[in-house]
């Protein structure tokens, strides 16, 4: 039991991560991106491409990383501006299949010339014992780098005067605009912020699981179903949000199995949307 809390743990704060791109799109513009998860495929296949090429593997890392900020800035410059247009259930909606269609087109284009790439960084060296549980290197470093990152993020938004500026459209895009925030500036930064946690997503994933061209709708599902539970618009509300259902996951894997873990994990999430449709951390409307 203790080994699949550790390992929960470890999927949580991976959970956490995936989450909170998404859910901070959402928070800030109203904007559900359903092509969350092909903009980490893309930036993956970058890494492989550079790598085959002969970059070593940080620079190609960083490369990828510096692809999956473009991607979120070429999203916010072309679909979404039609997107913006719109108001509260308009705009998700139109978000909602303007990024799908997207996402559909990215998945077949890499299947149709890709088919068989995936991204898989080994990270070399023995288990770690931790209480007593070997636990791989390559999930380790995914975890340590998950953390720092999310420790980065709550440090930002906290303490930077632009990360103040974001939750102030967040909390009241109106007031922002009246003490000259300009919201759609905002707006187009998160998108970066969150096509960069994409691609970081799909690095870390690749340490413990190679990550192919078909990823990419079940690492959009994930971060979806984690960011609703959490609560759209809260990043902490992602990071517990992601543990719980990280723990659930691997626990029920363990005893039942992972395509049962799937369905655990829908009916954990469900239970909990039905308790507080607002999400673990979500301010209720």
């Amino acid at each position: 039991m203790i080994a699949s809390i550790l390992d929960g743990i470890v999927l949580g704060f991976q959970f956490g991560l995936l989450a909170a791109g998404l859910t901070l799109v959402y928070g800030l513009g109203g904007v559900l991106n359903l092509a969350y998860g092909q903009m980490g495929v893309i930036s993956a296949m970058v890494v492989v491409f550079a790598m085959d090429a002969g970059v070593p593997v940080l620079p190609a890392v960083l490369i990828g990383l510096i692809i999956g900020g473009l991607l979120g800035l070429i999203l916010d410059r072309t679909i979404l501006r039609a997107v913006y247009r719109l108001h509260d259930e308009a705009r998700v909606l139109l978000s909602l299949l303007l990024s799908l269609g997207v996402a559909f087109v990215v998945d077949g284009f890499l299947n149709w010339r890709f088919p068989l790439k995936a991204l898989n960084l080994s990270i070399v060296g023995g288990a770690v014992e931790i209480l007593g549980v070997p636990m791989r290197r390559g999930s380790l470093l995914a975890t340590g780098i998950t953390i720092v990152t999310l420790a980065a993020l709550f440090i930002f938004f906290r303490y930077t005067v632009l990360g103040q500026a974001v939750r102030s459209v967040i909390e009241d895009e109106e007031g922002a605009r009246l003490v000259g925030i300009a919201p759609d500036r905002m707006l187009r930064l998160i998108l970066i912020i969150s096509g960069v946690l994409a691609a970081l997503v799909a690095v870390t994933r690749s340490m413990v699981i190679p990550v192919d061209v078909q990823a990419g709708f079940s690492i959009t599902v994930f971060a979806l179903i984690v960011a609703v539970v959490g609560g759209l618009g809260s990043v902490p509300g992602a990071l517990l949000a992601g543990i719980i259902l990280g723990i659930a996951n691997s626990i029920a894997a363990t005893q039942i199995g992972t395509f049962m873990s799937l369905i655990v994990l829908l009916g954990v999430a469900g239970v909990t949307i039905l308790i507080r449709p607002s999400g673990l951390l979500g301010v209720k409307e």
